[in-house]
């Protein structure tokens, strides 16, 4: 069983900057593919990136260039550093893991971004 437990959203102006981190339980972290989602108030929720065990990441269009996905295995802990925020960046953001086949999620953080 893998618990994970997100961190580090908040408010920021636009053009700053917020570091989320996802730490996961379980002891298996290093062979998960780890993801960040978000959905915002009103829309679907959204693949914002990727990170396999083997470190490869993607990224969907709109964050490529300002956000970058990590990972810790040592500490069993993920982040996402998002810089040039937006106020469409505004959403609750999810750490989403895969072990097919079983996939877990996070309780979300909130990421509010002002104009």
């Amino acid at each position: 069983q893998v618990q994970l437990a997100e961190s580090g959203g908040g408010l920021v102006q636009a053009g700053g900057s917020l570091r989320l981190a996802c730490a996961a339980s379980g002891g298996i972290f290093s062979i998960l593919s780890m993801s960040w989602y978000r959905q915002a108030p009103g829309k679907q929720r959204e693949l914002v990136a990727v990170i396999t065990s083997g470190g490869d990441a993607w990224y969907v269009d709109s964050v490529k260039g300002r956000f970058t996905i990590s990972r810790d295995n040592a500490k069993s802990t993920m982040y996402l550093q998002m810089n040039s925020l937006k106020p469409e960046d505004t959403a609750v953001y999810y750490c989403f893991a895969l072990h097919s086949p079983a996939t877990y999620w996070g309780q979300g953080t909130q990421v509010a971004v002002s104009s």
